[in-house]
């Protein structure tokens, strides 16, 4: 990463204490029950010249920095998969350090959402893996498992419908394994082509239990960046450039409720 590179007009949170038995990094999750995500743009791909590495900043409610997400991903594969493609993703801490990595595997795209599963290995700190994202069959909807480290399953997410899936607002539900919970929600908010396309404003929004583990919180960020891709995969305009269908997530894990 070049790490002098990014964005100095942001200011970075203030780096909190170490915890013990937690991987290091994530101790910032502790502090926080709101996290913003933002896409910054690479010129050559706003002008329609040439797909990038895609790149985050991920912030408090304060617009303070927390860390900064770098995908890397092979430039054939880049061009030629498209959201299908394999990628690592890093996040790194406020001196450059790698604090989680996601690895995310080669699936190729169909008409239907779940003929090629998506999946994804998430470590913390890398080489340490605490957990994966598995999407799963269902007829109709998207819908993806949460796991541990064992490959036990957490929690499920659920999406919607995958029929014009990008011309509208996406919602996920993060919901317990029995489903009759709600554990927080995904939120994905279309503003706007030319907006999108002219700024950086695609935004994840995340809210969550101050007393939700952080690892946990850290599976349900790598999730999101999953979801992006499979949103764009099968949002009926696979066969157009990823970026005319750049949006805006909003992600808010609230509160556990009854479904």
């Amino acid at each position: 990463m070049d790490f002098c590179n990014i964005q100095p007009t942001i200011q970075w949170m203030q780096t909190p204490g170490s915890i013990p038995n937690y991987p290091p990094g994530l101790e910032y999750l502790t502090q926080i029950n709101h996290l913003r995500v933002c896409q910054r743009f690479d010129l050559l791909e706003v002008l329609g010249l040439f797909e990038t590495n895609k790149t985050y900043d991920v912030m408090n409610n304060q617009g303070q920095r927390i860390y900064f997400a770098e995908e890397k991903s092979n430039c054939f594969l880049r061009h030629f998969c498209g959201p299908s493609r394999p990628f690592t993703m890093t996040v790194y801490g406020n001196v450059g350090c790698d604090v989680i990595t996601m690895h995310k595997a080669l699936r190729w795209s169909c008409c239907w959402s779940n003929c090629c599963p998506q999946k994804l290995k998430v470590e913390a700190p890398p080489g340490e893996i605490i957990g994966y994202v598995y999407q799963y069959y269902h007829p109709f909807l998207l819908m993806f498992k949460i796991k541990n480290e064992n490959k036990e399953d957490l929690m499920k997410i659920r999406g919607p419908c995958v029929v014009s899936s990008c011309l509208k607002d996406l919602n996920f539900n993060f919901l317990s394994l029995d489903e009759k919970m709600v554990i927080g929600k995904i939120s994905n908010q279309w503003t706007g082509f030319m907006r999108e396309r002219f700024t950086n404003a695609d935004k994840f929004r995340i809210q969550f239990p101050f007393d939700l583990d952080v690892k946990i919180k850290a599976l349900m960020l790598e999730a999101s960046f999953l979801i992006w891709t499979t949103c764009i995969l099968n949002s009926g305009h696979k066969n157009q450039p990823e970026r005319s269908c750049q949006r805006s997530l909003a992600l808010s894990f609230a509160s556990p409720q009854q479904n």
